[in-house]
């Protein structure tokens, strides 16, 4: 068969299988899961960072007008954030941002059994790329699922009282313990890396009770 005929019936078949409509709604897909995702993060940190305060009660209508997102986006990003425990959605009344408890948080911590410059805000955006990629690399949909929703409340918990209780030199030096043990695929190194980790984090929270 001719070049030319071959290339023009491979030309006809992606055409058939890239039909119009599908090509359409890919990219209008990849918008609005990008636009709730940034909503989400926008959200989140302000609520992490205490912008938004514990007993605070917003509205869809002031959180589209405060972060420049639309409904849509704004309520898919809500709903996740009730899910990870930082709002609780009022019928009618609009969203309460959560409490903040150390003995909640206590509890939080028996779940996971699973700084130099004191940078908070860089610190924080820090920890939560590394957590996303210690779960990532667990690839455990059942412990992903079950991590995702403590995160945001301990990374606000420790926002709350890190000036007050926290060693940053030293957590980011276990956190760097445990990437590097991850990294190195050294099991049981990473769980005793793990364990040191949880044992600080567990003591700062208990620190923060006796202040």
């Amino acid at each position: 068969m001719p070049a030319h005929r071959t290339a023009k019936n491979r030309q006809a078949a992606l055409q058939r299988v890239a039909r119009p409509g599908h090509v359409r709604n890919a990219p209008s897909a990849r918008r609005a899961e990008s636009l709730t995702e940034q909503a989400y993060r926008v959200i989140e940190e302000q609520i992490v960072t205490l912008r938004l305060k514990p007993g605070d009660v917003l509205s869809e209508q002031f959180l589209c007008v405060s972060t420049k997102f639309g409904r849509t986006p704004i309520r898919e990003a809500l709903q996740r954030l009730s899910r990870e425990g930082l709002i609780t959605i009022l019928p009618r009344k609009g969203v309460l941002v959560s409490d903040i408890n150390p003995r909640s948080q206590l509890l939080l911590l028996e779940v996971d059994q699973a700084a130099k410059h004191n940078n908070d805000i860089a610190f924080m955006r820090l920890d939560r790329e590394l957590n996303a990629l210690v779960i990532a690399a667990a690839h455990n949909d059942y412990a992903a699922r079950s991590m995702k929703l403590l995160q945001s409340l301990s990374r606000r918990f420790w926002y709350m009282h890190y000036r007050e209780a926290a060693d940053l030199p030293l957590c980011a030096r276990l956190h760097a313990n445990q990437a590097r043990a991850i990294a190195k695929g050294d099991a049981e190194a990473a769980e005793r890396a793990s364990d040191k980790l949880m044992d600080y984090v567990e003591s700062f929270t208990r620190a923060t009770v006796l202040v």
